[in-house]
Order: C-alpha cells, then sequence, then structure tokens
C-alpha cells in the first residue's frame, strides 16, 4: 500500500476524530475576539492537550459590481501586515445579523455605494486551526454612489473602480494580499464566467 493510500485514498481512508472537549478558560477578552484555552482530549488515543481558540463573530465580504462591471475596491493601511491592503468591502457582522444585510451595510458604511441587489455566493472557515469564525460571500450587482461614507473612528479608505478582469490579475500578481479576499474572487469567478458568456452572445 503506497503512502497515499494509507494516508486519504478511498482504498485506505484514515478516520478523523472529533476531539472531546474537557474544559475551557477564558485568558483574554479584546474588542474584536476573545483568547480562550481548551483542554482537549482525544476520543481513541485518549491523549490530552491544551489548546488555544479565537472566538469571534462572523465576518461578511462583499464584491460589489457596477454596470459596467467594475469592482469597487477599497485601499486601506493593515496593521497586521504594516502597509495598505487592497480588498472589497468587509467587516465584522453583529450577532444574529443576515449576511446580505451586513454586507450592504459595510459596503454602505465603508465607500457610500448601494447594490440594486445582492446575494449570499459562499464562504469559508477564516482560519479553523485557530478562529472558530465564518466568512461569508455576498455578491452585490448594480452598485452606485449614492451616500456619504461612515467610517469608524480609525479608518482611512480609499475607494477605486477596477474592471473585474483586472482585479483578478491584481489577485495573480499577487497585489491583493488579503487571504479571505481571493478566496472571495475565486468563489464569485463562475458567476463572472456567466456574465462574460452573456455578454459574448
Amino acid at each position: 500500500m503506497s503512502d497515499f493510500e494509507a494516508k486519504g485514498s478511498p482504498e485506505g481512508e484514515q478516520v478523523v476524530h472529533a476531539w472531546e472537549i474537557l474544559s475551557e478558560k477564558g485568558l483574554v477578552e479584546c474588542p474584536v475576539f476573545d483568547l480562550v484555552s481548551r483542554r482537549l482530549r482525544h476520543p481513541v488515543r485518549g491523549t490530552e492537550g491544551d489548546f488555544y481558540i479565537l472566538k469571534t463573530r462572523d465576518w461578511v465580504n462583499v464584491i460589489p459590481v457596477t454596470s459596467e462591471f467594475e469592482v469597487v475596491m477599497v485601499r486601506q493601511y493593515r496593521f497586521g501586515i504594516e502597509e495598505s491592503s487592497w480588498e472589497i468591502p468587509g467587516g465584522i457582522m453583529d450577532a444574529g445579523e443576515d449576511p446580505v444585510v451586513a454586507a450592504e451595510r459595510e459596503l454602505r458604511e465603508e465607500t457610500g455605494y448601494v447594490a440594486r441587489a445582492s446575494r449570499l455566493i459562499g464562504g469559508v472557515a477564516a482560519n479553523p486551526a485557530i478562529l472558530n469564525n465564518r466568512c461569508h460571500f455576498v455578491w452585490a450587482e448594480g452598485v452606485t454612489l449614492e451616500s456619504a461614507v461612515e467610517w469608524d473612528e480609525h479608518e482611512e479608505i480609499e475607494v477605486r473602480l477596477f474592471p473585474i478582469d483586472e482585479v483578478y490579475a491584481m489577485a495573480h500578481r499577487g497585489e491583493i494580499k488579503h487571504s479571505l479576499v481571493v478566496a472571495a474572487l475565486f468563489q464569485f469567478y463562475p458567476q463572472w464566467e456567466k456574465i462574460k458568456g452573456r455578454r459574448r452572445s
């Protein structure tokens, strides 16, 4: 049997077990997330360990597309990487908030653009190794500039329109650094292919 078969092929599937949570203790509370430690035990091997989790609310990213098939992009300084970053609008969802509602709110607050229609197109686990939340992706169609921006206290945002194909070229060139933005663009790509097909026909 090959190493591949032993580790995960249909001929030799490896069972992956859910660990048992024995206890959880809060360590640090922050405005954006809470750091907790969990004592976990493997249900078969019986081994135990301490693991650290960041608990936070879900996030939303919105792909705002104009009638001219341009994406409303935002650039802002990111404190983690200590440089500016081209992204799509997004942010933290309120507890119990619908992703589409959250996306339209974030779009309006960050850019002043409003969508004719919006739909949920997917999502990912933001970082399943250490985060408990999900990031939802929303496609906002026919967006137009209609209101003033409402930035948070520490926000400073450049807003610019880019043709959709140029946005994908930026991602391929490594000019879009935010992994969740790249993931959103990946999930939007089939929609863009359908749009291009209709435009050619």
